[in-house]
């Protein structure tokens, strides 16, 4: 497409998407100098939020969140509310204690200050960093040097969950006439799902199991790491394997017993993965340039899963001067790879490595962050030409690009202030926002053409649980906790206390209507439990419950997406709770008939210590 004259907005059009005021407003703002079109106006927002309120809606948008057209948007004019802004932010559930303190997990906000009064936080957002929420190196070159060098000091790369977004998505199903063997490395016997799991205090994670529960396997982590250890991605099952990858291998195991069953060993560290993998089964892995402390992250590895053997490997070009290379955010999508890194973004073919295209431009817009799956969907950051200062308000693009070009394909421009954070679902598109100055939220679902089709209007306290290591990359896939199908968007609230002694937190799931934003609704987790949805198959929301406490072990649960009560499907045994419980930012996912919990990040073993790294139960 052309590119639009940088006076006028891309197609798309400009500010956050918009809905039509339910009734005439009594008194407009006024409107900047020479709009393209004059919507039909906005109500005055409230001349300052309420001191300290005593309890917000803080499940629901405030005043300001993108709205959606029926006319194209004025430019600058700023959205229009729901029915009784609030100025709470949707909570984020309470997480384990961090055990890896040299890697502080960052997300939206600052650190060390309290949240405003009455205040949860956003839905989805991991623990405040430093700097806040909006990447500070966008559209500054200036300060892409010196910020990098600290970067350095304390980026763990990106973390994301390969959960699923929607009903119908396919996984990729291993190729059974290639044989993997296994390297040279030798095979861990894990289990086979029938006996006590690894030995504990308690005997094993199966023992005392009893009739009609799921036998529990776990891998322990046993490879030698540096002093911060490392990030883990994955899991992606891929038939009767399931393939995590870690610090400098790519290990695939028996999904029903976790038993190895083949390991392809890189050179250098991974520093990026995709929350995909292509339909046949393969993926490319960001990895750094060498074993140095310091090595940048400009490489690339390809990995055939099904064959469970390396391919090729490919420098990453610098894209400009201010493409410093510290980790890649990265997105599957047919058969390219994008990448997105501090100061730069670019496609490369996942066939042979051959790059593609540069930094993805529409007009004074540039692309830094991808999601891939079933599309390309790429979020950018916007410049105006006649404010190029540090501190200028910045505007940000969601657009979906052909993955083999990089060209756009649609484009919608959100209004100065708001910060496109998360992606709930690719398939249809639902995106989370939020804009730090205004104290709101959004979740905005959008036509295969890029309109708005609808937005949460919700006086639930929703969340989703998010992770993210890397200051520079936004990791839009990285939440679990969300579900969608064609017309339904599932997602969790945050835990409450029951107000008994000795009964934990609970909460509900919410199926929120795509075709209205409005709450469809509610289903309870049970007695002193928390649940998320983890997916959707079968005419059933897939929901994990949480393991509790009093030897509450974790669970699956189903309930009909047309509502109900939601009903144990697979149940773990209770001596697996301890270890359950003791997995940090974990990466969920559910894949045929088997639920997958994958540590965060897991440090160098110690002696008889390990952490954690993966454990699954199921069928």
């Amino acid at each position: 497409m052309t590119q639009p004259p940088s006076s006028q907005p891309p197609q798309g059009g400009f500010g956050a998407p918009q809905d039509k005021p339910q009734q005439p407003p009594a008194q407009p703002p006024g409107p900047p100098a020479q709009p393209p079109q004059m919507p039909a106006a906005p109500p005055t927002p409230p001349a300052r939020p309420p001191q300290a309120p005593p309890a917000p809606p803080a499940g629901q948008p405030g005043y300001g969140y993108p709205q959606a057209p029926g006319q194209q948007p004025g430019y600058g004019y700023p959205a229009a509310p729901p029915p009784q802004p609030g100025y709470g932010y949707p909570g984020q559930p309470p997480t384990q204690p961090n055990p890896y303190a040299g890697t502080p997990q960052p997300g939206y906000g600052h650190p060390g200050q309290p949240p405003y009064p009455g205040q949860a936080q956003y839905p989805g957002a991991p623990t405040p960093p430093q700097g806040g929420g909006k990447n500070p190196f966008k559209g500054r070159p200036a300060m892409i040097v010196a910020a990098a060098v600290a970067g350095l000091l304390v980026i763990g790369g990106g973390v994301y969950l390969a959960t699923s977004g929607g009903g119908d998505d396919k996984k990729p199903v291993a190729d059974k006439s290639h044989s993997a063997a296994p390297s040279g490395s030798p095979s861990v016997d894990q289990g086979d799902g029938k006996g006590t799991g690894r030995a504990g205090s308690d005997g094993g994670i199966n023992s005392g199991i009893k009739p009609g529960e799921a036998p529990v396997w776990l891998l322990e982590n046993e490879t030698p790491l540096t002093q911060n250890g490392a990030e883990q991605y994955g899991p992606w099952r891929l038939g009767d394997v399931v393939v995590k990858a870690m610090y400098k291998e790519v290990v695939g195991y028996g999904a029903a017993d976790g038993k190895q069953k083949w390991k392809v060993p890189l050179d250098t560290p991974i520093c990026g993965a995709p929350h995909d993998t292509t339909a046949d089964g393969k993926i490319v892995f960001g990895v750094e340039e060498s074993n140095d402390k310091n090595a940048k992250c400009n490489q690339l590895q390809m990995v055939d899963l099904a064959a469970a053997k390396a391919g090729w490997k490919a420098p990453v070009p610098s894209e400009n001067a201010f493409d410093i290379m510290v980790s890649f955010d990265m997105a599957i999508s047919g058969n390219t790879v994008a990448l997105a890194r501090m100061g730069g973004a670019s496609g490369f073919s996942v066939t042979d490595g051959k790059k593609l295209y540069g930094t993805p431009k529409t007009g004074n817009c540039r692309s830094d962050a991808f999601a891939g799956g079933p599309k390309l969907i790429s979020v950018g950051t916007c410049t105006d030409p006649n404010n190029s200062g540090a501190d200028a308000p910045q505007s940000e693009l969601l657009q979906e690009l052909d993955p083999a070009t990089g060209k756009s394909k649609w484009n919608y421009q959100y209004e100065k202030g708001w910060s496109i954070r998360r992606i709930y679902s690719m398939d249809p598109l639902v995106v989370y926002a939020t804009n730090k100055d205004k104290k709101t939220w959004n979740i905005a679902t959008f036509t295969a053409d890029g309109k708005i089709r609808s937005q949460v209007d919700s006086k639930s306290q929703l969340t989703a649980k998010c992770s993210g290591f890397g200051i520079v990359d936004r990791q839009l896939q990285d939440c679990s906790g969300t579900a969608a199908d064609a017309d339904t968007l599932y997602i969790s609230t945050e835990g409450k206390d029951s107000g008994e002694l000795g009964v934990g937190r609970t909460n509900d799931v919410v199926a929120i209507d795509l075709g209205t934003g409005k709450e469809k609704w509610h289903a309870s987790a049970p007695k002193g439990r928390t649940m998320e949805p983890i997916a959707v198959e079968g005419g059933k929301v897939v929901l994990y419950v949480e393991p509790g406490i009093d030897e509450q072990a974790a669970a699956i649960a189903t309930v009909p997406t047309g509502g109900g009560t939601p009903q144990i499907t697979l149940q773990s045994p209770s001596a697996a709770v301890d270890t359950e419980q003791n997995f940090y930012s974990p990466h969920i996912t559910w894949a045929g008939g088997r639920v997958f919990v994958l540590n965060g990040r897991v440090n160098s073993p110690k002696g008889d210590k390990k952490d954690h790294a993966l454990l699954s139960f199921g069928k």
